[in-house]
């Protein structure tokens, strides 16, 4: 069982404008039951990209980011397929020289 907590993006973003507004992350850890590492982690990633946090601790993707991921893994299947059939190849190949006597 996991014990990592998640926090919802609310929570996140309120204890982001509180440390923006001058309180200091460990204040805020201990009222909040939060790790102050995490408070400044969460503050980081909101002033790099407001719609940063999505509830889960994952960032959320714009629907180009989404379109390369998904890009990048058809071309990543479709290259293992090409080096599978490459090796089948190379072994059928091998064996029709040998029943051919070659």
């Amino acid at each position: 069982m996991s014990k990592t907590k998640r926090y919802d993006k609310e929570f996140k973003v309120m204890l982001v404008e509180l440390m923006l507004s001058g309180h200091i992350a460990e204040d805020l850890g201990k009222e909040y039951g939060v790790h102050p590492v995490s408070i400044r982690g969460w503050k980081r990633s909101y002033l790099s990209n407001k719609e940063s946090f999505t509830g889960s601790g994952t960032p959320s993707l714009t629907p180009e980011e989404k379109e390369i991921r998904e890009l990048k893994r058809r071309l990543r299947d479709a290259e293992m397929e090409r080096d599978i059939l490459k090796k089948a190849v190379s072994i059928f190949s091998k064996n029709d020289r040998k029943s051919t006597g070659l």
